[in-house]
């Protein structure tokens, strides 16, 4: 296996010792081996720990519990190869994941992030993907902007985008992925394998997904970070259009639960967007 193409597998992981092992599995299992698997366990207080034991090649990391973002940038710190896929602990890879995505870029050396289709199962069955999550390869930066269409378990990067675009945002409890992937796609193109390359495993209590109320809430706080950076016109422009109608979408549901200061709030965004 060529050095420049060493792979380290970053699972970030909290009080998942059971489906933990399934992820696991899914990567010793895949037809080209990463040269090595990271797990950073964000603070369990369930048996991860013991996860030694099953897995004794993994390079496991304890931290105090500081959120997935925090978890994934340790693992990138600590990951010794060019190239990081992620993998979330409830999510598993299938067979050639990574060969496909060593093959691609193997074959567009100048793109430096990669990520594949997806199959989603909920309650042990397989279900249809809705249709706004639909996929896109190459400058897909209008794509990103509505919601998040990018698992990061689908995901592979090579260390020198992250060293050009940044880190996960630490202070983002949520929509940490969605914030990463528009500075990304904002100056890069992302390649596509268009292949269910992963399966994710939906509907428990514990993910954040179904823990955080109003996730448009902190993709606003992704979209009105990225008004600072160096954005072509055209993006400015539809990042302020995004913008626009997620203030009104927030707005509203401020205005039906009578909640004062939020319709006070996203009122004077409104306004100072449109006037600015």
């Amino acid at each position: 296996m060529s050095e420049k193409y060493n792979i380290s597998v970053v699972i970030p992981t909290y009080n998942r010792y059971e489906v933990l092992q399934r992820a696991l599995k899914s990567v010793y299992s895949q037809s080209y081996k990463p040269k090595e698997i990271i797990i950073i366990d964000d603070g369990s207080n369930d048996e991860t720990a013991q996860i030694q034991k099953l897995f004794p090649q993994i390079k496991y990391y304890y931290q105090e519990n500081s959120g997935v973002s925090s978890a994934r940038n340790l693992g990138i710190k600590k990951a010794i190869c060019e190239w990081i896929a992620f993998l979330d602990s409830d999510d598993e890879f299938h067979l050639d994941k990574l060969r496909y995505q060593i093959e691609f870029h193997k074959k567009h050396p100048d793109i430096l992030m990669s990520y594949t289709d997806e199959k989603w199962i909920r309650n042990a069955s397989e279900v249809k993907m809705p249709k706004k999550y639909q996929k896109f390869g190459g400058s897909i930066f209008t794509e990103c902007l509505s919601h998040c269409i990018i698992a990061p378990s689908a995901t592979m990067m090579h260390k020198d985008l992250l060293g050009s675009v940044g880190l996960f945002d630490e202070t983002l409890e949520v929509c940490e992925d969605y914030d990463l992937w528009l500075r990304v796609a904002s100056k890069n193109e992302i390649g596509l394998i268009d292949k269910k390359l992963i399966t994710k495993f939906g509907g428990a209590a514990d993910q954040l997904s179904m823990k955080f109320w109003g996730m448009d809430r902190y993709r606003v706080q992704s979209l009105e970070k990225l008004l600072n950076l160096d954005l072509s016109l055209e993006q400015k422009s539809l990042v302020k259009k995004t913008l626009l109608n997620k203030y009104s979408l927030l707005l509203k549901g401020a205005v039906k639960y009578d909640r004062m200061s939020e319709i006070k709030e996203y009122k004077t965004k409104i306004e100072r967007l449109k006037n600015g």
